[in-house]
């Protein structure tokens, strides 16, 4: 996936990326243009992990995917077990 991704696809990537937990996903109130990716589990009660990703680093495919296995690996550092994943092609 060589193309600049759209905000849409972005998420659905980012929210395939948690499971088996929830990826909550929205954009900051200030107008920047950055998503904001919370993990929360799956009773909605406990927040896992938190990130910000400005618009270059969420539409390019690479930083993404980068971005998204860096949460991965802090949130089975912290003993949550993910489903594999992988970046789509």
């Amino acid at each position: 996936m060589n193309s600049p991704l759209r905000f849409n696809e972005a998420l659905l990537i980012a929210g395939r990326a948690f499971q088996p937990f929830q990826c909550v996903a929205w954009t900051a109130p200030d107008g920047t243009g950055e998503l904001s990716l919370t993990v929360i589990d799956r009773t909605n009660t406990r927040l896992l992990g938190r990130t910000l990703l400005s618009s270059s680093i969420y539409s390019d495919p690479d930083q993404l995917a980068c971005e998204l296995k860096k949460s991965r690996e802090e949130l089975s550092q912290q003993g949550y077990d993910l489903e594999p994943w992988q970046m789509p092609e």
